[in-house]
């Protein structure tokens, strides 16, 4: 009987891999896709901009972990080399940071626009898209420079005395960092994290009470016009604070259990695999909190499929 129950969560497990790693990829790489279209266009808002760079950093993340876990569930274990496993975890590391940072500056960029909604003038959603590109570069390079350390740091300590420890991933091993290393991915990922996770909870707040007065004036403006707009820029911010949500809750689970994995050395197997699931949470279900929020970006799709099955057709 336990061995039969063993067996069904692992097939449960595979399942689970494999629905929410497709899932993702179809999600964001859709998503990125109607972006860069819009983009090559000049029709990018600036929020719609940072949404891009969002999800080109969640197919990194569900490319450079949520594959090779998939794979590594279907029984394909230790297919990566050294080379290889260091390069994933890079990139893992890298999407994650961006991902982390471009929700954050979504979420207060929407709260600074909300708030000086009456100065949105041209010129300035012009200078702000600047800054916003600019800023969204700056995390890129930023982060890609930061987490090249954790790569190149086991061989900087090759040759000292310092104990290390291979840590088993299912896809790959590799040798983790000392007493050092874990200092220093404090000060340069996990502080950084906590405060742009406060950061988004501080926007988030100032968002609904901003929302609510704006519902409260709603309710004494009778002109269809202003009600309109600000009924648009209630939807955009209330999509916002949905996205915001689900990446709280997700990257909060996986913090405290990726904390837990690095505390404990002998992993236990429902611990290793609900910490991948969770870390995969966010970047899989983000496209669809948009697709929701955002029902134009469903409805011109479905207009699409069916102009080209008429046309087809018609053939």
């Amino acid at each position: 009987m336990p061995s039969h129950r063993t067996d069904f969560w692992k097939l449960a497990i595979k399942i689970i891999f494999l629905s929410q790693t497709t899932a993702g990829i179809l999600g964001n790489f859709c998503l990125l896709y109607y972006y860069l279209v819009h983009y090559v266009e000049s029709k990018l808002k600036p929020t719609d901009l940072i949404r891009m760079h969002l999800n080109a950093a969640n197919a990194l993340i569900i490319l450079s972990a949520g594959v090779p876990n998939t794979m590594a569930a279907f029984g394909l274990k230790q297919f990566l080399n050294d080379l290889g496993c260091k390069l994933i975890l890079y990139i893992q590391r890298v999407g994650r940071t961006v991902s982390i940072g471009t929700t954050c500056l979504l979420s207060v960029f929407q709260a600074i626009t909300i708030s000086h909604k009456e100065c949105c003038c041209k010129d300035q959603k012009t200078k702000a898209s600047k800054y916003i590109g600019h800023s969204i570069a700056l995390l890129w390079v930023l982060y890609m420079l930061i987490n090249i350390i954790f790569p190149v740091y086991p061989l900087i300590e090759r040759n000292s005395k310092n104990l290390t420890i291979k840590r088993d991933f299912g896809y790959c091993s590799a040798v983790d960092s000392n007493e050092i290393n874990g200092t220093l991915y404090s000060a340069l990922v996990v502080c950084p994290e906590i405060f742009f996770s406060l950061l988004m909870a501080w926007s988030s707040g100032y968002m609904i009470v901003i929302l609510y007065r704006h519902k409260q004036r709603v309710q004494h403006i009778r002109s269809t016009r202003v009600s309109s707009r600000i009924c648009l820029e209630s939807k955009a911010t209330q999509s916002i604070l949905a996205l915001v949500s689900t990446f709280l809750a997700f990257y909060t689970l996986s913090s405290i259990l990726q904390g837990c994995v690095a505390l404990l050395y002998n992993h236990n197997w429902w611990l290793l695999n609900i910490n991948s699931l969770t870390s995969l949470g966010f970047p899989c279900f983000a496209p669809f909190v948009l697709i929701n929020c955002y029902s134009v970006v469903p409805r011109l799709s479905l207009a699409w499929i069916s102009n080209k099955i008429s046309n087809s057709s018609c053939k």
